[in-house]
């Protein structure tokens, strides 16, 4: 097993804690910032890109808060410390969306996993008019 080294990024929102939770918890408003096409089935996501999938199981969800996953080629692999996971609140001075995301990749992949999340996070924006 590889070390994995914790990914912590944060990003201000300007959007509604409701239509945000849309956007993390459905396959639909996944597939418009997240993955090209998502499934969900019980709790594994199969999220697809550029034609290859890739399966994570929820590990926990709480609505308004938070949802977070283990790929499953990861715990085949017993990484059994790792995640990806996305936090959310509403700052009460600023009424803005702070999103917290916290992933884990090898040392050599760390730059390119960040610049992934870089994207994602700027199509979300985009999606969101945020």
């Amino acid at each position: 097993m590889t070390d994995k080294h914790k990914i912590e990024l944060e990003y201000l929102l300007k959007t509604s804690p409701k239509v945000f939770e849309n956007m993390v918890s459905t396959p639909s408003g996944l597939a418009e910032w997240f993955a090209d096409d998502v499934n969900i089935k019980e709790d594994i996501y199969t999220f697809y890109w550029d034609g290859s999938e890739e399966q994570a199981k929820l590990l926990s969800r709480k609505a308004g808060h938070h949802m977070k996953w283990k790929w499953l080629r990861e715990e085949e692999e017993e990484a059994n410390d790792t995640f990806f996971e996305i936090q959310y609140e509403v700052d009460p001075m600023t009424k803005t969306l702070v999103l917290h995301i916290t992933d884990f990749a090898e040392e050599d992949d760390v730059e390119e996993v960040t610049m992934l999340w870089e994207s994602s996070i700027q199509e979300l924006k985009r999606v969101l008019g945020a």
